[in-house]
């Protein structure tokens, strides 16, 4: 049986530089970071000072209040960007295309501040006190449940919980569910919103985070003074359909999406396997899932957490990949100016892969000064790159050792 093929028609984005794609794709394009002194929880109370917030997010622009309030906020970014993404995508979702419209958002942490809300009031109060919505807010897999309730899509609903590569995950199980036939639209991504004490707590306990106090600088993916990761929040969603379909209703299309590895390590609970062995089969396994040279590949949106072994790792297994040709390839991490995303990470950085396609133009890896002889490549550095890209590569890599590869490629007949 052929496979369908998929293109991407729909993108909706809200990111701590921009609550919309046009906003966010120009922050980055100018190297402007969304990182600043952290507001949700008190810094005097951790090590860790800075966070990339998402700026005046109103729920109400988006969906009902009295709804919005049933809904922790990883929800209400999802809700908010799967209703542009597929006003964007022209897609009128009626009773007989419903069934054949599938949602997959993924989340690595869930409903954080709902679970430490409702524990203080359980502690303080009692279980009479707890919520009734305390569950359903909670859990990851509602961030799917609501935008399937709120836009009427019938088909295929899931969420996959990868750590940082659920949205990739995500995105590139919802991309087999298109080519297998299963259904015709996905609407597919990643969503978190992950500040909370709890979740600082945690990531400073395990000295993941940066506990750099300027945020202009502590994001620092590749540079040889990276100190580790700066927590962001956020929802990406893409509206995939089949080609067939795009182009019976004119559609407009950004890209094709051609190709999806998803590995494990089986090595380690945080730390990634040693020479980034486990990446390296992902991306391996995506080129070939495309059908495609590793010298057809121009970009490689990197993972590029500014942690040590992360962005050592990732540098070996590109090398292995694309051997001489990586000294050819832009790579480059927009978490420079994102912060980490988590679970939501991979699908904004699906969407910045797709905006490179259609731009021509490499978004930079900022903050970048002094080299590590271990991060050799070329890494786009503090200004972004214009350049005709065929094809691009988005890594996604998460605690469990789950990686994933995604290849977004200029849309041809």
């Amino acid at each position: 049986m052929e496979k369908r093929r998929v293109v991407i028609t729909g993108m909706g984005a809200i990111t701590p530089v921009g609550n919309d794609v046009e906003t966010m794709w120009d922050n980055l394009v100018a190297g402007n970071s969304g990182i600043d002194f952290t507001t949700r929880v008190n810094r005097d109370d951790f090590p860790a000072k800075v966070a990339a917030e998402v700026k005046d997010f109103e729920p109400s622009d988006y969906m009902d209040k009295r709804e919005a309030r049933k809904m922790d906020l990883f929800t209400q970014y999802a809700v908010a960007a799967s209703t542009v993404a597929v006003k964007d995508a022209n897609l009128e979702i009626t009773e007989d295309i419903a069934p054949r419209v599938g949602v997959w958002i993924g989340s690595g942490i869930g409903g954080m501040a709902t679970y430490e809300e409702q524990s203080q009031k359980f502690f303080s109060k009692g279980y009479r006190r707890v919520s009734p919505f305390f569950v359903p807010m909670m859990i990851p897999d509602m961030a799917a449940g609501q935008v399937s309730i709120t836009l009427g899509a019938k088909g295929i609903n899931s969420c996959s919980v990868t750590a940082c590569a659920s949205g990739a995950n995500s995105i590139g199980d919802a991309f087999k569910v298109i080519q297998r036939g299963d259904a015709d639209f996905m609407i597919t991504g990643g969503t978190e919103a992950p500040i909370t004490n709890m979740a600082f707590a945690g990531f400073s306990s395990a000295r993941a985070l940066s506990f750099n106090e300027d945020p202009s600088k502590a994001s620092r993916p590749f540079d040889k003074d990276r100190d580790g990761f700066v927590m962001g929040e956020g929802a990406g969603i893409l509206v995939l359909e089949t080609l067939e379909s795009a182009q019976k209703r004119g559609a407009k299309i950004y890209a094709e999406i051609v190709g999806y590895g998803s590995t494990g390590d089986a090595y380690h609970i945080t730390a990634p396997a040693p020479g980034g062995e486990g990446a390296s089969r992902a991306m391996k396994q995506a080129l070939e899932d495309a059908g495609l040279e590793p010298t057809s590949v121009q970009y490689v949106n990197a993972h590029g957490t500014s942690t040590e072994l992360n962005d050592k790792f990732e540098t070996m297994a590109i090398k292995d990949v694309f051997n001489e040709h990586a000294y050819n390839l832009n790579v480059s991490s927009t978490k420079s100016m994102t912060g980490h995303l988590l679970g939501a990470a991979g699908a904004v950085e699906s969407i910045i892969s797709v905006k490179s396609i259609q731009s021509g133009v490499i978004p930079p890896t900022i903050n970048y000064e002094t080299e590590d002889p271990d991060c050799d490549l070329y890494y786009v550095p503090n200004k972004a790159k214009e350049e005709n890209v065929e094809a691009v590569m988005s890594n996604s890599l998460g605690f469990g050792g789950h990686n994933v590869s995604l290849i977004f490629k200029k849309f041809e007949q």
